[in-house]
């Protein structure tokens, strides 16, 4: 997405159908074209009348809003993260995905997990241990070392430097799965894009 303003809302990576059966179309219309446009739309009304800001990249916003003006500070550290959160989330999904990390993410998944089954449960228990609204995180510091994040509400794990996400605000998942988040992790985690989740995995060792 262009990470600079005026923000735009990314297409999805596939069809509204193409991840079914673990996201149906209704869920990913509603979660990609309502929720996330909002904090798109938001975030460019907030900054409008500021050009001292429009030229702070997303990552500067999410990392610097204290610096913002009172009367904008919170609410654009609320949708500039809620822009920079989801548009994460939607990048790493794809249909019909399969396996898993490879290169270097491999080794660095057997390194700090042991395996992938153990990352994967260790995510899980994030994601299920998040009281409310937010985030399950697999990020990487700047030494390359693993770790499982959790956020609440539209906060982000910046400044490390995040491989994929969970979303766990209900919108993401409650029209298809109600009140089954562990059904929806567990079908969530068989769409994601473990090819580019690797290459983003770099780092100045």
């Amino acid at each position: 997405m262009k990470q600079q303003y005026p923000f735009s809302l990314p297409p999805l990576p596939a069809s509204y159908d193409a991840l079914a059966p673990q996201l149906n179309g209704c869920t990913l219309y509603f979660h990609h074209d309502q929720h996330f446009v909002a904090y798109v739309e938001t975030l460019n009304r907030l900054l409008a009348p500021y050009p001292d800001y429009q030229r702070w990249s997303l990552e500067q916003l999410c990392l610097e809003w204290r610096q913002l003006p009172d009367e904008i500070r919170l609410s654009v550290r609320d949708n500039a993260g809620g822009v920079y959160n989801h548009d994460l989330y939607f990048k790493t999904l794809a249909p019909a995905s399969a396996g898993g990390p490879s290169g270097a993410l491999k080794d660095a998944v057997m390194r700090e997990f042991g395996s992938l089954q153990a990352l994967r449960t260790a995510l899980k228990a994030a994601a299920l241990g998040q009281f409310g609204s937010g985030w399950a995180w697999l990020v990487f510091d700047r030494g390359g070392r693993l770790s499982i994040q959790k956020t609440a509400n539209q906060e982000t794990p910046l400044p490390l430097h995040p491989l994929l996400c969970c979303d766990v605000w209900e919108h993401a998942y409650y029209l298809q799965y109600q009140n089954r988040r562990a059904e929806y992790f567990d079908n969530w985690w068989q769409l994601l894009n473990w090819p580019m989740i690797s290459d983003a995995y770099r780092w100045d060792a």
